[in-house]
């Protein structure tokens, strides 16, 4: 199945997933709605909600009752994540993503943190309308053990001792469990047994760390437009990313230097050197490498799912992962 494939085989559940984002939106406060619209119409793969689609329909023949669950559950999700980088991109002074201006760029910190919080809340308010208290638990766990990450994270900044455990626990935290959560809710929407339940959750987990694991490659192959950032933003904010810990490790004593002075410093004074530092070691080359690993591990959890053409979309997403470019 080809990338541009998967979405094909739940059209019309992520077309009812848009539509009920948007009537979601809905707030009596002009500036929640203003912003809300903004960064939810502003691109994105909504890979996460699809996974929820996925995993759901994978499981199990939906009935009415449960599609409407799964739905539902699909913007939860999607909800959870976009209040997440409202938050980043405040936390990260970034301004710029997706290839416009962020929202606290737009209109500030103070309003970006305040609409993250809107759409937070507004997840679980949808969260408990569904009425799985199994859901709820999962989520629950989901977003505190985000948070987690993004703590660590921050601890993790200019720190170029960083690790490439406490690196991997960061990027799991932070951006593989709510892909894990996303599986997981599906499963559980559609009453899969147990098996397939873990096997889900499974393949959220090393889907995410892949995706991760990409997204920071990107960091030093791909352009701002590309992208739709600007380059060497891990970098400017001091992040030590895979890459950077590789070429620690494997790297010139130069490229040495160069890559701990910008961590510690959080500047971009030599980036073309690190760039070309980070190729010259084989730093790209591995981090693609432990992508690929994570999903392989993807696919091979899912092995147990009764064959379907959800099931060959989620082995096509696994494989989406690690080829993008963007």
């Amino acid at each position: 199945m080809q990338s541009t494939q998967i979405h094909d085989v739940v059209t019309n559940e992520f077309g009812q997933v848009n539509d009920y984002i948007m009537s979601q939106l809905s707030s009596d406060i002009p500036l929640i709605e203003q912003i809300g619209y903004y960064i939810i119409s502003n691109g994105g793969k909504r890979l996460r909600p699809l996974l929820v689609l996925l995993a759901a329909r994978a499981s199990a023949d939906l009935d009415p009752d449960k599609l409407e669950k799964a739905i539902k559950m699909a913007t939860i999700i999607e909800f959870i994540h976009t209040s997440t980088l409202l938050h980043d991109d405040v936390v990260d002074e970034s301004d710029m993503r997706r290839g416009k201006k962020t929202a606290n760029e737009e209109w500030g910190n103070a309003p970006s943190v305040l609409v993250g919080d809107f759409l937070y809340t507004r997840a679980f308010q949808l969260m408990v309308s569904i009425n799985s208290m199994d859901c709820m638990a999962i989520l629950a766990e989901t977003t505190n053990i985000i948070a987690e990450g993004e703590v660590q994270q921050l601890i993790n900044c200019g720190d170029p001792d960083t690790t490439e455990e406490s690196y991997l626990k960061v990027i799991q935290y932070k951006t593989a469990k709510l892909f894990e959560g996303a599986a997981l809710c599906g499963a559980v929407i559609a009453d899969a047994d147990k098996a397939h339940q873990t096997a889900l959750q499974d393949y959220g987990m090393y889907v995410g760390t892949a995706f991760q694991l990409i997204d920071d490659v990107m960091d030093y192959t791909s352009t701002a437009e590309e992208m739709g950032k600007s380059v060497g933003d891990d970098l400017a904010e001091g992040k030590p990313t895979l890459p950077l810990i590789y070429t620690m490790k494997n790297g010139s004593q130069d490229a040495v230097d160069r890559v701990r002075q910008a961590i510690l410093t959080g500047g971009l004074e030599n980036l073309d050197a690190i760039i070309t530092d980070v190729q010259a070691c084989g730093a790209i080359e591995f981090t693609q490498q432990q992508a690929q690993q994570q999903a392989d591990l993807a696919i091979q959890s899912i092995a147990i799912l009764p064959e379907s053409e959800y099931k060959q979309a989620l082995i096509a997403l696994a494989n989406t992962a690690v080829k993008r470019k963007s």
